[in-house]
C-alpha cells in the first residue's frame, strides 16, 4: 500500500515504497510543498533543502552525522533540441530510508527503477530487503548503465562519419562533425564531475549505509570511469575529423585557386594589351602623331611599379 501525503485541499507528489524497516521516498518535479514535508519529517539542513529547488546545483556529496545529501547529474537526450541534456537527481539517504528528487520526467531509468520495486515483491525483497546503502548502489548502476546507450549512440554516429567525410560535400561533413561535437561536449560536462562524487562516496566510512563502499560503489565509479575514458576516445576521433575536414576544404581552395590562377595567366596578355590600347593617350602606329614618348613614360611607370612590387615581396620575403 503506498501512502499518500495531504497537505489542506492538495496532494503532494510524493510516493513511497516501504519493506521491512527500510522506506523509498520517490518525488518527482518537487514543490515548495514538498521540501516542507520534508523538513517536517526529516533532520534534512535548510541549505540543503533550498538546494532541491534550485535546479542549478553542481553534482557534491555533503555529510551529516546520520545522513548524506548528493546531487548527481545525469545525461538524457533531448530530441527537440537534437542533444544530451543533464538531468539532476537530489538524493537523501539514512540509515533507514532513500529520498530521490528530481525535476525531469525524461530521466525513465529511475522512474522505471521505482515502478519495478512498487509493483514486484521480488523486487522489493531483492533491492529493499537489505540496507538503505544497497538500494543507493542499484539506483545509482540503473543510473549510470543508461548512459552507455547514449554513449553508443555518438559512437555509431562517429563510426557513420567517417564513412562520409571523404564522399559527401564540405559543408555537409562540416555540420554533421559539428552536430557530434556539441552533443560530446554536452555529454562530457554532464559526466565529468561526477567522478569526483562517485569517489568521494567510494573512499568515504559511512555506518548508516551497512555496506562495502569500497566494494559498492567503487563498480559504480569504475562504470562512470569507462565512460569517461569512452567520451576521451570519441573526443580524439572527432577531432582527427575535424582536422581532417580543415585538410579537406583547404586542399579544395587550393586547387579553386590554382585554376583560377591559370585562367588569370591565360587571360593576362590579352588583358594587358586591352587596357594599353584602351588608354586616352598618344600611342605609336595608332594616332596621327605616332610620338614614342607617351608610351614609353608608361611602359616605365609600369616596370616601375613591378619592379618595386617584386623588391617589397623579396623584402618581405614572400618570394
Amino acid at each position: 500500500m503506498i501512502p499518500t501525503y495531504e497537505k489542506g485541499q492538495e496532494t503532494l507528489h510524493i510516493e513511497s515504497i516501504t519493506y521491512g524497516k527500510l522506506t523509498w521516498y520517490y518525488i518527482e518535479n518537487p514543490s515548495a510543498d514538498e521540501v516542507e514535508f520534508l523538513a517536517q519529517h526529516f533532520n534534512f539542513h535548510p541549505l540543503n533543502l533550498d538546494d532541491i529547488l534550485s535546479h542549478i546545483q553542481r553534482p557534491k556529496i555533503d555529510y551529516a552525522e546520520d545522513h548524506l545529501f548528493m546531487v548527481l547529474h545525469f545525461p538524457v537526450f533531448d530530441k527537440k533540441r537534437q542533444m544530451t541534456k543533464s538531468s539532476e537527481v537530489d538524493i537523501f539517504i539514512g540509515e533507514n530510508y532513500v529520498v530521490t528528487i528530481h525535476c525531469s520526467a525524461n530521466l525513465k531509468p529511475l522512474s522505471r527503477f521505482f515502478r519495478e520495486c512498487q509493483t514486484g515483491k521480488k523486487s522489493q525483497n531483492t533491492y529493499l530487503g537489505r540496507s538503505s546503502g544497497f538500494l543507493l548502489y542499484h539506483i545509482l548502476d540503473e543510473l549510470v548503465d543508461y548512459c552507455f546507450p547514449i554513449l553508443s549512440k555518438i559512437t555509431n554516429n562517429i563510426d557513420a562519419m567517417e564513412d562520409v567525410i571523404f564522399t559527401k560535400p564540405v559543408p555537409q561533413t562540416v555540420q554533421r562533425i559539428a552536430w557530434i561535437r556539441r552533443d560530446l561536449i554536452s555529454f562530457r560536462r554532464v559526466i565529468r564531475p561526477q567522478l569526483a562524487v562517485l569517489e568521494t562516496l567510494e573512499k568515504g566510512d559511512y555506518p548508516f549505509l551497512r555496506e562495502e563502499e569500497e566494494v559498492y560503489f567503487g563498480d559504480i565509479a569504475d562504470h562512470v570511469r569507462k565512460i569517461w575514458d569512452g567520451l576521451e576516445d570519441a573526443k580524439e576521433v572527432v577531432d582527427g575529423f575535424a582536422e581532417t575536414s580543415n585538410w579537406l576544404t583547404s586542399n579544395r581552395i587550393q586547387e579553386i585557386m590554382q585554376v583560377l590562377t591559370i585562367v588569370m595567366a591565360i587571360l593576362a596578355p590579352a588583358t594587358l594589351i586591352a587596357s594599353i590600347y584602351g588608354m586616352n593617350i598618344p600611342l605609336p602606329y595608332g594616332t596621327e602623331s605616332g610620338s614614342l614618348l607617351p608610351f614609353t613614360i608608361l611602359l616605365l611607370i609600369m616596370i616601375l611599379t613591378g619592379a618595386g612590387m617584386f623588391i617589397f615581396l623579396r623584402y618581405r620575403k614572400w618570394l
